[in-house]
């Protein structure tokens, strides 16, 4: 039996998919609304597929599955690089959009048996699942269009009917498919804005510049725990480990830093070659502090790991410096018209970063400013001493700075 396909009906999907896409709908909400409105028709589809690649520095991108076993969902994956070899290499391979690209194709279509199931090893998937036909399009962009790996949308359809599609089915899919490719991607982009700004801007600064926070000059003052963190001795180990293990060791121990400022709820704000700043901030300064503190926690806990791991694979080791401070800033657009930074400026945070440099001098791993120690909550300041007054360079006064009690660390930290 036919479903009813006509012209009308594909441009109604047409129409929805054009508007959700106007609207921000997300890309699994798309798969699911045009699979849903097609099977609403009689049209013999069993699965969909949608394949995008992205800009994100670990995936390549990501693929949208919907079956009619499970109408009212959308398995989402996530796969890695394709480059570099593997099992995930050697199946994008040999699969048929590959060799669509490799072959200038833009449209395939197999009707599934045992003569198509030896040519792809995805056709011999579907054929022990009991499809019948199976149809694969890409909608490529312009090269002026193309963002990092995505240059295309991918796409595919199969029916379990014995017929399988008809020609009307087909031009249906072909007609609906650029628009949903084209929602697709629209949705997808704005994923990668979100991406970008937040890995090289940091989350709260990434979503105030999608916000439209990007105008010259415009910051916020703001009070917030300013963190700077540096590695020991990294210029002796960069002068000496092999050229190769610098940048695995700099990921290593950033991964560290700043999967633990974000888990304490920080900001990181900027790499500074093996220096890290960022910043804590609640409407209660005492939290702030208290977060920053579980932060250094989690820092020493999972760098002690780290240096395990690293020296059972014999490279290089080290450890961080870190100073802790309260202060005023401001936070927002600093730089040209051409070249902007979302940052902290102010005095507190020159502070802090003359605070980082005398923990080498008076061999410290962690320091805090006189401004930190008032402003943390009683329970914590009692984890810390006094360890002198200290004139810092390039700040006007002496200030006494303060790390962990040595008699209360083992047993609390």
């Amino acid at each position: 039996m036919l479903s009813d396909v006509s012209f009308e009906s594909t441009a109604d999907i047409v129409s929805w998919v054009t508007k959700a896409g106007l609207a921000g709908a997300a890309e699994p909400d798309l798969l699911l609304g045009v699979c849903e409105r097609l099977a609403a028709t009689g049209f013999p589809i069993c699965r969909a597929l949608v394949v995008a690649d992205t800009l994100h520095p670990v995936h390549e991108g990501r693929v949208f599955r919907w079956n009619r076993e499970r109408p009212d969902e959308v398995e989402v994956r996530e796969y890695g690089r394709t480059n570099r070899g593997g099992e995930a290499a050697e199946n994008w391979k040999r699969s048929p959009f590959f060799h669509m690209l490799e072959t200038g194709q833009s449209l395939m279509r197999r009707r599934i048996g045992p003569e198509s199931a030896a040519e792809f090893p995805l056709l011999a998937e579907l054929l022990e699942a009991r499809q019948t036909d199976y149809l694969a399009l890409i909608d490529r962009f312009d090269a002026e269009a193309t963002i990092g790996e995505m240059d295309c949308i991918y796409a595919s359809w199969t029916s379990d009917m014995p017929e399988g599609f008809h020609d009307a089915h087909l031009e249906a899919l072909r007609f609906l498919t650029p628009a949903l490719a084209l929602a697709i991607k629209s949705a997808s982009l704005a994923r990668i804005a979100e991406t970008l700004v937040e890995t090289y801007l940091g989350r709260d600064a990434g979503r105030r510049v999608l916000n439209g926070h990007i105008e010259r000059g415009v910051a916020d003052r703001i009070e917030a725990v300013l963190w700077f963190s540096d590695l020991r001795g990294y210029t002796e180990v960069s002068d000496t480990a092999p050229p190769g293990d610098i940048i695995p060791l700099l990921n290593d121990y950033a991964e560290v830093v700043i999967s633990s400022v974000h888990e304490a709820g920080g900001d990181v704000l900027k790499l500074i070659g093996d220096g890290t700043l960022a910043i804590f901030t609640s409407e209660d300064v005492g939290q702030a502090c208290c977060s920053a503190l579980q932060a250094e926690s989690l820092m020493r806990s999972r760098m002690q790991a780290l240096n395990v791991r690293r020296a059972a694979a014999g490279t290089p080791v080290t450890s961080a410096y870190l100073a802790l401070n309260v202060g005023e800033v401001f936070y927002g657009n600093v730089g040209s018209k051409d070249r902007l930074d979302f940052t902290v400026v102010g005095p507190a945070v020159n502070e802090t970063s003359r605070i980082a440099a005398m923990c080498r001098s008076i061999e410290r791993d962690v320091l805090f400013s006189t401004a930190f120690t008032e402003a943390a909550r009683p329970e914590d300041r009692a984890r810390l001493v006094s360890v002198g007054r200290y004139a810092l360079r390039g700040v006007g006064r002496a200030q006494e700075l303060f790390t962990f009690d040595p008699e209360r660390v083992d047993v609390e930290r």
